[in-house]
């Protein structure tokens, strides 16, 4: 199996996770210069959306990247092979590293929509559309985020179907689309079923796996991998404030104030020309907190409407 940037990664793997309104180009230029993990993602994208002209206009902005982001993967959801087809000769033409599908969303409108976790209620359409996506994307690696069941757990029957279709990798979030994240996910259930895989096929059959759900930090990270026999593992809401999460270091108050400034410059610079500015907002619960006076502070920052304003208020709180 030809996997690409992939196979050029040492284990365990760590990557970034893709995050609506969150993984944008100035979230992961923040971790690809203060601490960057081994691949990061994309948001996700629609494919029916960039497979129309109209669409596609305004949905390859959140396609943006830079160099030292890679290696990059572009991650795509719906629910029709053939506009997967079309967006994956895009997401080469644009020089993405890999592409990803989207199989684990649990959002109500995506899963109503055919897409996202609800592919798992479609085996037979969920191969075709990584076949179809592995068509136009060339040699580019196509990977599948997935979750281990729609409204119970489910997982081996599931990951086997998608195995039959060849991605190079899985990542696997371990909890159903009904829990959403009401409930701890369940890594010892993901270990039991990759346990079971590696008996089954050889190396060169199985892809690479990669769990997902509630890791806390690299070191963490590094011991499920081992534990559960994973090649990897994939961080998510652990990494809001802490763009040096995978290569950590003791951070002063004063530093995570002006990297917050930074953020909300690149955010307005780059993604705040076409999305708005209070999305940037998400972030300041996890740069502002476990000092006296941090829910005072962040009250007013709520009340902002720009990078200066960011900066003007936070440099009044350090004099």
């Amino acid at each position: 199996m030809q996997r690409g940037f992939w196979g050029k990664l040492k284990k365990p793997i760590l990557a970034l996770a893709p995050m609506a309104d969150v993984t944008d180009f100035a979230y992961r230029e923040l971790f690809a210069k203060l601490g960057k993990p081994d691949v990061m993602w994309t948001e996700f994208v629609s494919c029916d959306g960039l497979a129309n002209s109209q669409g596609r206009k305004a949905l390859v902005k959140n396609l943006r990247f830079s160099q030292i982001q890679r290696p990059i993967v572009a991650q795509l959801f719906g629910s029709n092979p053939d506009t997967f087809f079309t967006a994956a000769q895009l997401i080469r033409k644009l020089g993405f590293d890999g592409i990803d599908i989207n199989m684990g969303c649990p959002e109500k409108s995506i899963c109503q929509a055919g897409s996202g976790a609800a592919l798992f209620n479609q085996p037979a359409l969920a191969q075709e559309i990584v076949a179809q996506t592995k068509r136009g994307a060339g040699e580019l690696p196509v990977s599948v985020k997935i979750r281990t069941g729609y409204t119970q757990a489910d997982l081996e029957p599931w990951i086997n179907t998608l195995i039959k279709a060849k991605p190079v990798a899985i990542i696997v979030h371990a909890r159903t689309k009904r829990e959403m994240s009401k409930v701890p996910a369940d890594w010892a259930m993901l270990g039991r079923v990759v346990k079971k895989l590696r008996k089954k096929y050889s190396t060169r059959q199985l892809p690479l796996i990669l769990g997902n759900g509630d890791v806390q930090t690299v070191v963490e990270a590094e011991a499920k991998a081992k534990q559960y026999a994973l090649d990897g593992v994939m961080v998510g809401r652990a990494t809001f404030g802490n763009p040096w999460f995978f290569q950590p270091k003791p951070i002063s108050q004063r530093e995570l104030f002006c990297t917050l400034v930074i953020h909300a410059k690149l955010y307005e610079k780059t993604t705040g020309r076409f999305k708005p500015f209070d999305l940037m907002k998400k972030h300041f619960k996890a740069y502002i907190s476990g000092f006296k006076g941090a829910k005072e502070l962040r009250l007013k920052l709520m009340q902002t409407v720009s990078a200066q304003d960011v900066e003007r208020l936070l440099k009044a709180h350090l004099l």
